[in-house]
């Protein structure tokens, strides 16, 4: 190789050297991000002293929620319940689900046609009731209520919802029970709001 080819080749690679470092620089004058005038990041800071948390939503007892509760919207509620059990008066239990006519204040496992489960059967043999409190914690979750169910609704997580559909059930029967009373003591009551940590002092 004689020093005309030699140069050539030097002169080729230099010269590809200088564009890309001219192309780093540009480039990095173009794309550089700002930067802040203290370095770090911004955290969270605590609320303000005397600023209170957010209250949670009061707590409804159920008399309140039942004297509200409208049995209509029980009704359409209540339609996913019928893939296993039957309403009306006098009609056979579900293989899946007693019948639930007159199921508020009936003592658990007393339909003769169902196979209950043994923890329904061992409340029945106390003569314990489906109360209305019994009735809406049930609904709620029916495994973790009354573990051993043979009951696979994952349950009803709405109070409200779970009111209507007692209301319905409640129709269910010649002679309705009556609805528990709304006393002072049943008044929807707030609960406090959490204190605001306190700022440590200086």
């Amino acid at each position: 190789m004689d020093s005309f080819e030699f140069n050539k080749i030097a002169g080729a690679v230099l010269g590809t050297l200088l564009f890309v470092v001219a192309l780093s620089i540009g480039s990095g004058g173009m794309f550089t991000p700002a930067k802040p005038a203290i370095p770090g990041y911004d955290l969270p800071s605590a609320p303000a002293e005397g600023a209170g948390a957010t209250a949670p939503e009061p707590v409804v007892p159920l008399p309140v929620l039942l004297a509200k509760a409208d049995p209509a919207s029980g009704l359409k509620k209540a339609a996913i319940c019928s893939t296993c059990h039957s309403f009306g008066k006098g009609e056979a239990s579900k293989s899946t689900g007693p019948n639930l006519w007159g199921i508020v204040g009936r003592v658990h496992a007393a339909s003769k046609d169902f196979d209950y489960s043994e923890a329904n059967k061992a409340m029945g043999a106390k003569g314990e009731k489906w109360t209305y409190d019994e009735i809406f914690d049930f609904i709620k979750n029916p495994k973790a209520h009354m573990p051993g169910t043979k009951m696979t609704f994952p349950g009803m997580a709405k109070a409200e919802d779970r009111a209507a559909v007692i209301a319905y059930l409640r129709t269910l029967s010649d002679s309705p029970e009556p609805l528990p009373a709304v006393t002072a003591e049943a008044e929807p009551q707030k609960q406090p709001a959490p204190e605001a940590p306190k700022q440590p002092t200086k």
